[in-house]
């Protein structure tokens, strides 16, 4: 069968299972699966596909079908012009968290503290993004570590960024430096909104870093409790949010004593991003 054939074939099943833009996976995995870029692939669609092939990349299709995401299938994630190992022990990098890179970008830095690194994805763009910075990453999960580690030494970050397990600060034992930035992407999404979220979100990705079981406010009290001692006089903590969570969030970061406090939406025009300022 042509290339095209197949797609077309794929495309129906992923439909029929409800899959959201079907095609536009389709053509993803197959790019994949037949390792040409995936704004090439139209190139490749009026040829035969090896019969093997074909059934790597029906079998892919039926796992999306599972609505396995795309992410864990191919085992990367674009974000903000970088590729990374994404695994289902971490969160699958989404172009919303691009808000919070604007938003650290848009003021000088030198020192990083990412808390809940997971993939490292907001860690290695901040430093790969300021060639004179350096970073801690920390996580509770080595499992999440691992995949970290890997993207930091693909992106040739090894000296310049430290990876700790542990809860929050409490990764940091031993540390005594200050960082003039502290970020997160904490697990907010309460515990009643889980039955909601896509099947891809909540049976695929780390439920520990989704949900605190609770309102989705715990991460934040733990950041702020002890940000005090870890974060530079000027310095910025930065979290994301989800989108009903600015004002709650915003007082949070208020009731700690930071200043020049401002929620940021994304692109689509939802709160996204918290931002507070420590005092000289």
């Amino acid at each position: 069968m042509r290339a095209a054939e197949v797609l077309a074939q794929a495309t129906r099943r992923l439909n029929e299972a409800g899959v959201p833009d079907a095609g536009r996976d389709a053509r993803r995995l197959m790019a994949h699966v037949l390792k040409v870029p995936p704004g090439r692939l139209t190139l490749f669609l009026p040829e035969p596909v090896d019969p093997e092939l074909s059934v790597i990349y029906l079998a892919l299709i039926e796992r999306r079908a599972d609505r396995v995401p795309v992410s864990h299938l191919v085992g990367r994630r674009a974000f903000y012009g970088r590729e990374f190992l994404v695994t289902p022990e971490v969160l699958d990098p989404r172009p919303e968290t691009e808000t919070l890179i604007e938003v650290a970008l848009a003021a000088p830095y030198s020192t990083v503290l990412d808390l809940g690194t997971g993939s490292g994805c907001i860690l290695f763009t901040l430093l790969a993004e300021r060639e004179d910075a350096v970073g801690f990453g920390c996580d509770i999960s080595p499992a999440a570590l691992n995949v970290a580690h890997w993207n930091r030494n693909s992106l040739g970050l090894e000296g310049r960024a430290e990876l700790c397990e542990g809860r929050w600060y409490g990764a940091l034992e031993g540390v005594e430096e200050t960082f003039d930035l502290i970020v997160s992407n904490p697990p907010y999404i309460a515990v009643n909104e889980m039955p909601f979220l896509s099947p891809e979100v909540r049976d695929h990705e780390p439920r520990l870093a989704l949900t605190d079981e609770r309102d989705g406010l715990t991460a934040y009290h733990a950041i702020l409790e002890d940000y005090q001692q870890w974060l530079a006089p000027g310095g910025r903590l930065l979290v994301e949010i989800g989108m009903s969570q600015g004002g709650a969030v915003s007082r949070l970061f208020e009731r700690a004593g930071l200043r020049s406090v401002r929620v940021v939406p994304d692109l689509d025009g939802r709160d996204r991003v918290v931002t507070g300022t420590k005092s000289l």
